[in-house]
């Protein structure tokens, strides 16, 4: 139970470990300095994300932003991925690849980027809606985000993984709408993708409390049909199998002594790119 679950970060905070890593001041300050740059790269591109625009000319973007600011693009080469932002359009999922798409009024597009800040990720993503959406597109973009934050509002000392994705879960399926189990989000730091995994759907106290020093993402993925997915022969585009439109909104929280941090607040007030008039 908690005891061998959970261990000292300042020892191995660059190492993946089979157990929870809790963090110090230290890493809380790294993380606030890399989780800005990556909402700031995302405000930077809300002008840019319009149509006539290729998602590849969006990548080449971020990646422009992230190097001229002294940082790396944590996605460029992990695990043969080779572009820095994942775009996501329409009843992609998640994971969708940047290229010659140009993007259409009436497209939903998100956006994940991370990058890495003197050893620290900073993961982030956002829906960004290209003219004029549909009503039941831009509903979906909206629960989708208040889900995340209702999740999020969970997060302190001695409340549980279950908590959170019950929260979630529970503000999707009363707007009728349905959460993606097929991925989740993660522990964070100075490794990418670390213990625990955070499900956006669940029971209210089930599984492990939360302790402060905890660091992951929470980054739901709700569509707008059924919640089943698949992924495409590249490898990495996840699509809905009903092709319905999916959303995804994604910070990255650490657990303090009171409540909870998050790190990847958008420095322009854009959390909602979608809502953001011309």
């Amino acid at each position: 139970m908690d005891p061998v679950m959970f261990v000292d970060a300042s020892t191995n905070a660059a190492r993946p470990t089979a157990h929870v890593k809790l963090h110090g001041p230290d890493a809380f300050a790294g993380m606030r300095k890399a989780g800005q740059l990556a909402a700031a790269c995302l405000d930077m591109l809300v002008p840019e994300t319009k149509a006539g625009v290729t998602t590849e000319r969006l990548d080449t973007l971020a990646r422009e932003f992230i190097l001229d600011h002294g940082a790396l693009p944590a996605c460029v080469f992990y695990k043969g991925y080779r572009h820095t932002v994942c775009t996501s359009l329409n009843h992609v999922v998640c994971h969708g690849i940047p290229g010659s798409r140009v993007l259409r009024d009436g497209d939903t597009l998100n956006i994940d980027v991370t990058v890495i800040v003197d050893g620290w990720h900073g993961d982030t993503s956002r829906m960004y809606a290209i003219g004029e959406t549909k009503k039941r597109d831009r509903r979906l973009m909206d629960v989708t985000y208040e889900a995340m934050m209702k999740g999020i509002e969970t997060v302190r000392p001695g409340s549980t993984l279950g908590d959170l994705g019950a929260a979630i879960q529970r503000h999707a399926e009363s707007e009728r709408m349905s959460v993606v189990r097929d991925f989740c989000g993660h522990g964070l730091g100075q490794v990418f993708h670390d213990p625990p995994n955070i499900l956006h759907y669940g029971r209210a106290g089930d599984g492990m409390k939360l302790r402060a020093g905890m660091i992951f993402t929470v980054e739901p993925m709700v569509n707008a049909g059924g919640n089943a997915v698949k992924v495409l022969n590249d490898g990495w585009t996840a699509v809905t199998k009903d092709k319905q439109t999916s959303t995804q909104y994604e910070h990255c929280v650490g657990v303090t002594e009171t409540g909870y941090e998050i790190f990847t607040i958008s420095p322009a007030g854009l959390h909602q790119p979608h809502q953001t008039p011309g």
